[in-house]
C-alpha cells in the first residue's frame, strides 16, 4: 500500500471514531422521546425544565446519583455511590427499587429492551443545559 493510501486510510479511521459510538447505539432517540412520556409525570427535560415529583434529568449521564438540580433526593440515592452511566441507568430504570433500595421513585420500571434502548439514546442526547432534544 502506498504512503498516500495509508494516510487516507488513517484519516478515514480517525474520522469514523466520532461516528462509531452513534452507530453502536441500538436506540432511536426519536422513539426514546416517546418512551420518555412515561417519565413526564415526575421528570422534566429541556432548557425550561423544573424539578417536580422527580428531579430534572438534563445531563443525567455522568452525574452522581443524589446530586444536582437542587432536588431533595432520598438518602438511598444520595448514599448509593452510583454515577449515572448507561449500565447503571438501565438497571435502575428496569427496577428502581431493586437497584437502589429505599429510593423515592415509585416507577415500576421499563421491561422492554427496545424501549430502554430508545430511552437511553434520548437521554444521552440531552445536555446539562437542556439542549439537544
Amino acid at each position: 500500500m502506498s504512503n498516500l493510501l495509508k494516510v487516507a486510510a488513517l484519516a478515514a479511521s480517525v474520522a469514523l471514531v466520532g461516528v462509531v459510538p452513534a452507530l453502536a447505539a441500538d436506540g432511536d432517540a426519536v422513539a426514546g422521546k416517546a418512551v420518555f412520556n412515561q417519565c413526564k409525570a415526575c421528570h422534566q427535560v429541556g432548557p425550561e425544565a423544573k424539578n417536580g415529583v422527580g428531579p430534572i434529568l438534563n445531563g443525567i449521564y455522568g452525574r452522581k446519583a443524589g446530586e444536582g438540580a437542587s432536588y431533595n433526593y432520598s438518602d438511598a440515592n444520595k448514599n448509593s455511590g452510583l454515577t449515572w452511566d448507561e449500565a447503571t441507568l438501565r438497571a435502575y430504570l428496569t427496577d428502581p427499587k431493586a437497584k437502589v433500595p429505599g429510593t423515592k421513585m415509585i416507577f415500576p420500571g421499563i421491561k422492554r429492551e427496545k424501549q430502554l434502548d430508545d430511552l437511553m439514546a434520548y437521554l444521552k442526547g440531552i445536555k446539562a443545559d437542556g439542549s439537544g432534544i
